[in-house]
């Protein structure tokens, strides 16, 4: 980073307590109206366009794709899949891409940091309440962790949801560290942009707070198409939960922690928990 980039300070740092619009700071000035907000709306569609907004295109046209060559339910959807048949090359792959797609998070930590203030700090990504924290993000994996087994089971009964195959690598050393990693992406990735960020840049482009937590939603639905209709719902009401969530209490951590804790378990325990080999 260049020197002129405003200091991040450290999670647990000495700053002011959070609101829940982590994603509201610093972009727009008094007086500069609609070139501010036009900034903030390009602002939102790169950060998406380089994400998450990203995986939701690629999703609708997998379904798509999906859908035109047989019933949805007998499509599959491998979320860990090989990437080499050399074992060390595959490692390599693996966690290259786990770095590159966590990057998208790192550009958010800038974009909102402000000279002073800490980032995570604001959006609640540190460790002031490691108790309070664990023990939501113990509920939430039971609150969403269940109904979500429950969905895809009565998906594929219904023919609307893909066979998931969590993970397709083989068994190495490294494969179960490689998908713990995987998972805390996914929750990190996610609940970042999709919670601490977008929700307060939504905001202040204009949206009212429902609205805002409703597109987020229906964007993190949308990137789940490609696992089929159920998983879309599922992930919308997750996405509704997370945002009152998040604005009642301005804390991401817990978010974090439990969807990262349902995708270590659904990516290392699949079969067992009901989900393809």
């Amino acid at each position: 980073m260049s020197e002129s980039v405003p200091a991040m300070s450290a999670p647990g740092g000495g700053q002011p307590a959070p609101t829940a619009a982590g994603g509201g700071s610093g972009v727009e000035r008094p007086g500069r109206g609609g070139r501010s907000r036009r900034r903030l709306i390009f602002e939102v569609l790169l950060v998406l366009g380089l994400s998450l907004g990203q995986s939701a295109v690629y999703s609708v046209v997998s379904l798509l794709q999906k859908l035109s060559q047989a019933p949805i339910a007998q499509g599959t959807s491998t979320l860990n899949k090989v990437q080499s048949s050399r074992e060390y090359f595959d490692l390599t792959y693996q966690l290259l891409g786990i770095f590159f797609a966590v990057v998208p998070v790192f550009l958010v930590f800038y974009l909102l940091a402000e000279p002073g203030k800490s980032v995570f700090r604001r959006m609640g990504l540190d460790f002031r309440h490691p108790w309070r924290d664990g023990l939501g993000a113990l509920g939430l994996l039971v609150v969403i962790g269940v109904p979500s087994l429950g969905l895809y089971a009565a998906g594929r009964a219904m023919g609307i949801t893909t066979e998931i195959i969590p993970s397709a690598l083989h068994q190495y050393w490294w494969t179960i560290p490689v998908l713990v990693l995987s998972a805390i992406h996914n929750g990190l990735l996610e609940e970042v942009i999709m919670v601490g960020y977008l929700l307060g840049r939504l905001e202040k482009i204009g949206l009212a707070p429902i609205t805002a937590a409703v597109v987020s939603s229906l964007i993190r639905g949308s990137y789940h198409l490609y696992q089929g209709f159920g998983p879309f719902l599922g992930n919308v009401l997750m996405g509704l939960l997370f945002c009152w969530l998040y604005k009642k209490y301005g804390r991401v951590m817990p978010l974090v922690i439990a969807h990262s804790l349902v995708d270590v378990a659904a990516f290392t325990l699949g079969p067992a928990l009901g989900f393809g080999g």
